[in-house]
């Protein structure tokens, strides 16, 4: 029976894979967040690895305040980098199968085309760096590994983009949203089914690939359809970035090209709206 891992198991990504996993009698999921696997104790991972022996590992876990990281830099490496390596490395020594998940902030956010893999990668902020760095030591460590990319994440659990905006327009009259930022959401359990589906056909084709809902919105557009589809009052006013300074620089531009991964495993990729009302429907069960 397969034995599948699944690393920062109590965030959004980790979430939607454990619903998707909890019901499956035809394998063996364990769960592991922050407690189980401290990602920052690098030292402690292989050690902690090899208890469960995994065939498959998904490692979702990663430092994803993008704010704080400009000032943990140390800690957000270890997590994102070193970690990241330490998994890689365990999978080559013991034949475990690895599926990382990166993100959109590898890039520079001034491309005006949709992303392939095989663009110049050149992060703005160091999230973005020691997740670049994470990638390539995966791939240095474990080649064989499928690295997904993807962007913009939201999902029924934790804290993201769709929540807060709820939160907001129900508690305020009016609310900034930036509409210069240019991409495509992504639903969580959109991507955990995909993960699910490429280990479950058993055809394993190695390198990097990128996810995302279809379409292209900012998130003024996003926050505009959430408003709609809620039937809210709230006016939301459209602002550039340079009115919502952050410590940490975000790319103006992260639509990614999933040609890639349509292509290789024969997948339909649902429209960031139809998610959308997909994620509020089961907010409001």
């Amino acid at each position: 029976m397969k034995k599948i891992l699944i690393t920062g198991a109590a965030g959004q990504l980790g979430s939607e894979l454990r619903d998707l996993y909890k019901e499956r009698a035809d394998l063996i999921p364990f769960f592991l967040d922050r407690e189980q696997l401290a990602l920052d104790d690098t030292s402690s991972i292989k050690e902690v690895l090899k208890k469960y022996n995994p065939d498959f590992i998904i490692h979702v876990a990663a430092f994803t305040a993008v704010d704080r990281a400009e000032s943990e830099i140390e800690l957000a490496d270890k997590v994102n980098h070193l970690a990241s390596g330490e998994i890689a490395k365990y999978c080559k020594e013991y034949g475990a199968k690895l599926i990382a998940i990166s993100t959109d902030y590898v890039f520079d956010g001034n491309s005006s085309s949709p992303l392939c893999e095989d663009a110049e990668v050149g992060p703005i902020n160091v999230y973005g760096e020691t997740k670049l760095k994470g990638e390539q030591a995966i791939q240095r460590y474990c080649p064989q590994s499928i690295i997904i990319r993807t962007a913009w994440v939201y999902s029924t659990h934790g804290n993201n983009f769709v929540k807060t905006m709820l939160r907001l327009m129900n508690e305020r009259d009016e609310i900034t949203v930036i509409n210069d930022q240019i991409g495509s959401p992504t639903y969580a359990l959109d991507l955990a089914r995909l993960i699910v589906g490429i280990i479950d056909c058993g055809s394993w084709r190695a390198g990097v690939y990128h996810y995302s809902n279809e379409g292209e919105i900012s998130w003024f557009d996003f926050a505009v359809a959430i408003k709609e589809i809620k039937k809210l009052q709230c006016t939301i006013h459209a602002i550039p970035t340079s009115a919502y300074p952050t410590p940490a620089k975000r790319p103006k531009f992260s639509l990614l090209n999933k040609s890639k991964i349509k292509n290789t495993y024969a997948i339909k990729i649902p429209y960031w709206k139809d998610s959308l009302i997909e994620m509020l429907n089961k907010i409001s069960l």
